[in-house]
């Protein structure tokens, strides 16, 4: 499992990249539609993740989580807004999602620590 932000980073941009690569119009398509709606709207960005982090959480993607949260991180959310979405995660997605609220949590460390 990739806990390391530096080493999340780098294999997400690799296999995305090799996968981009293989030049599929659907994935292509998906992927763009992903990056727009996390642009700004009617929805600041820092809500829209949020948001996601909420989804990721409740659907218990690691990776999904990890993306969200070192955004959340970017768009200057705080610890405490971290927590009390991953709250409403929790209450949302049940006792099932914990383990994935203890690895958010570890990530969000190692965001500040990094910076």
């Amino acid at each position: 499992m990739l806990n390391n932000v530096e080493e999340f980073d780098t294999y997400r941009k690799r296999m995305n990249d090799k996968i981009l690569a293989t030049d599929n119009k659907v994935i292509k398509r998906i992927f763009n539609l992903d990056t727009n709606a996390y642009k700004e709207g009617h929805l600041p960005v820092k809500t829209k993740e949020l948001l996601g982090l909420v989804a990721s959480t409740v659907l218990r993607c690691d990776d999904c989580i990890k993306y969200h949260l070192e955004t959340c991180f970017k768009e200057g959310v705080s610890k405490d807004e971290v927590m009390e979405t991953l709250s409403i995660a929790t209450l949302v997605g049940g006792t099932i999602v914990i383990p994935h609220l203890r690895r958010a949590y570890e990530f969000w460390e190692e965001l500040e620590t990094k910076n």
